[in-house]
């Protein structure tokens, strides 16, 4: 077990935590959730022992192997897949340590180290490093390339996945999702349920913790307070403590009205759909735990826009992509008012190439892309972040926006995201990525758009920013298409989904239930097909081999295995050899667990058993090792033969 023992940790003048106290059991899922800045990231480096805390303890059981998601990757030349074998620090060791046992060929130790090999599981390694990078989204082209050649995103990949490649006790993870598309997302939420050790999880995503964590720890107000069950658990649970406060009860009825009008609006307009259907369960959901927000300081909501077009954008046989490539062909979709759109899809299917198209920024390559007049595109992706000025300030950025507003109505809109008080005058440079992303979207909530492209808006955003959001947009009048990783934000925005695929974009007819269950029969299509394609290539490998055989280079091979004859029959002969050797041992070991053969009137009995076991053990290690030097010597022979026959 962790225990947590009367904490208190601060940065610089703040106390983080206070007495905090807290027991983690081996085996469990817990959710580490609270505010930004309460101190989550900290309290990880403090289990890591980065640091010592200012007053009592947390004692991890000795042995506990850690692991945990670097969070820098320098640019190596060193490949994807052996970056990620990396993880495993153990086998590293003992690579190097056979090394060194080889450069001076001391036989005992090889036949150690290759015990310990397989007792880690060092011979299945490499499959285990590429079946974690498929599932992380890279292709099997990119397993050879070189760290340096991948983004920063992919590089946070490649850490993540040497974090789940080590054999650990205790996993610690910080927001493993931001970096990830959706079913990237739901695939390391199927490897985690399977991981047997203790996980302890930082994370914005409400589903990727409700489909995973078996206990919620809340820090507040310099408290860890645990609860059992999932995140929605928590929430509903923290929200009926709420409630019994009398003094917050007029801010709590205020929001469940709001939220109540919103759920009763779709209620009435649902169809028997099953996307309909999950979505309102969805917004019911929220209507229990919106009260576990209470306090957070995100408001706003999405003013109508000046125009409202009937249609606001038609689609006709567009082909979407670049001059030298095209990536979609023949869409054909028109977004009118209260069009509420999910984009499902493989990373690279073509998503953002979809949203850029209608946004403007890429021209269409054939076909048409019809605007109405008056519209306005409110687009949000992460690029955007990077151009924002770091010398300004929100109060700034939002000016050049609205020069003949008065500067209190700029700072009571800007207090809505966040931005209140001084924090309005800080300069941008000094921003997480999360505070660039709520200016971002102040931005363009204040420009009324009817007409909204969200690629991946939630990155970097806390639960409260993200609740804010969706009830924002519960009021939204205009056209909404949505990519995003986060499913609680899709089920609870979305009336419909498409799925990008193979240069097409079509409507899916699912909830994201069935996406998952998609995209698990999708792989097992693509397995199936590779390893088709496998054994069709080695068969015409084969097949080609057989064919240009000469008749003489079957005489060679014939009198090859002939002379390979009384080798092979010497390894097989020290083969049972061993394994007669290592019976004997075993039932001598078991002799030797006899109490009753320590007492004095079987002090002779024992001695020869003693003797004995020495005996077979001497005799066991001499036998490995004629074995393996027969068995190097017969692959040795059949290397130089079959180099031989391939120059010929």
């Amino acid at each position: 077990m962790i225990y947590i023992n009367n904490l208190e940790i601060m940065r610089g003048t703040t106390t983080l935590l206070q007495d905090a106290t807290a027991t983690i059991y081996p085996h469990k899922r817990v959710g580490l959730v609270g505010r930004n800045g309460c101190g989550k990231s900290t309290l990880f480096a403090a289990i890591k022992g980065e640091f010592t805390p200012e007053n009592g303890e947390i004692i991890v059981p000795s042995g506990w192997v850690i692991s945990s998601v670097a969070q820098e990757t320098p640019g190596l030349d060193r490949s994807a897949v052996d970056y990620v074998m990396d993880g495993d620090k153990k086998y590293r060791s003992l690579q190097r340590k056979m090394q060194d046992a080889e450069e001076t060929h001391n036989g005992m130790a090889i036949a150690e180290i290759h015990s310990e090999l397989e007792n880690i599981g060092a011979y299945t390694i490499k499959s285990r490093a590429e079946t974690l990078l498929t599932g992380l989204g890279f292709s099997r082209d990119e397993y050879t390339k070189p760290v340096k050649n991948f983004s920063g995103g992919w590089r946070m990949r490649l850490n993540l996945a040497q974090a789940l490649l080590c054999p650990s006790d205790l996993l610690l993870l910080d927001e493993p999702t931001n970096h990830l598309d959706l079913d990237t997302v739901i695939w390391l939420e199927d490897w985690l349920k399977n991981y047997q050790g203790t996980l302890i999880i930082i994370s914005h995503d409400r589903d990727f913790l409700d489909n995973i964590c078996t206990h919620i720890i809340h820090m507040e107000n310099q408290k860890l307070n645990m609860y059992t069950g999932n995140f929605s658990g928590f929430e509903e649970e923290r929200a009926q403590k709420i409630k019994l406060q009398q003094a917050l009860y007029e801010k709590q009825q205020a929001q469940l009205s709001h939220l109540q009008a919103f759920v009763d609006k779709f209620r009435y307009k649902a169809t028997k759909a099953k996307q309909a259907q999950s979505r309102l369960k969805a917004m019911e959901k929220m209507e229990r735990i919106v009260l576990a927000h209470y306090d957070s300081p995100f408001s706003f909501e999405f003013r109508d826009s000046p125009e409202l077009p009937q249609t606001l954008v038609r689609m006709e046989n567009l082909n979407a992509g670049y001059p030298d490539k095209t990536v979609l062909t023949d869409v054909k979709i028109n977004l009118v008012p209260g069009s509420r759109i999910g984009l499902l899809g493989r990373n690279g299917a073509g998503k953002s190439t979809f949203i850029k198209t209608i946004a403007g920024i890429l021209p269409p390559l054939g076909g048409t892309v019809e605007i109405a007049k008056g519209i306005r595109v409110g687009y949000f992706a992460q690029h955007q972040l990077e151009y924002l000025d770091d010398e300004g300030t929100p109060l700034s950025h939002l000016t050049r926006l609205a020069e003949n507003h008065k500067e209190l109505e700029l700072r009571s809109f800007l207090g809505g995201f966040g931005f209140s008080g001084d924090k309005a005058l800080d300069k941008v440079r000094h921003f997480s990525g999360g505070e660039k992303a709520r200016l971002v979207l102040a931005l363009i909530v204040w420009q009324r758009p009817n007409l909204l492209l969200l690629d991946e808006p939630t990155n970097h955003l806390d639960l409260n920013m993200r609740e804010a959001i969706i009830l924002a947009l519960s009021d939204f009048k205009g056209a909404l298409i949505v990519v995003s990783h986060d499913r609680h934000l899709l089920k609870t925005t979305t009336n419909e989904f498409y799925l990008v695929s193979e240069g097409r974009v079509s409507q899916f007819n699912g909830d994201l239930d069935d996406y998952h269950d998609y995209l698990i029969e999708l792989d097992k299509k693509t397995e199936q097909l590779r390893k088709e394609q496998t054994k069709s290539q080695n068969e015409i490998k084969t097949n080609q081999k057989t064919s240009f055989k000469s008749k003489e280079q079957k005489k060679l091979e014939a009198e090859f295995r002939e002379k390979l004859r009384p080798l092979k029959k010497e390894i097989e002969n020290l083969d049972r050899k061993m394994t007669l050797l290592t019976s004997e041992k075993e039932q001598l070991e078991e002799r030797l667990a006899d109490e009753n053969l320590y007492s004095p009137e079987h002090k002779e009995e024992l001695q020869q058993i003693l003797l004995k076991q020495s005996q077979v053990t001497s005799k066991l290690e001499e036998t490995e090792m004629m074995w393996m030097e027969k068995s190097e010597l017969l692959e040795q022979q059949t290397n130089e033969f079959n180099k031989s026959q391939n120059m010929d």
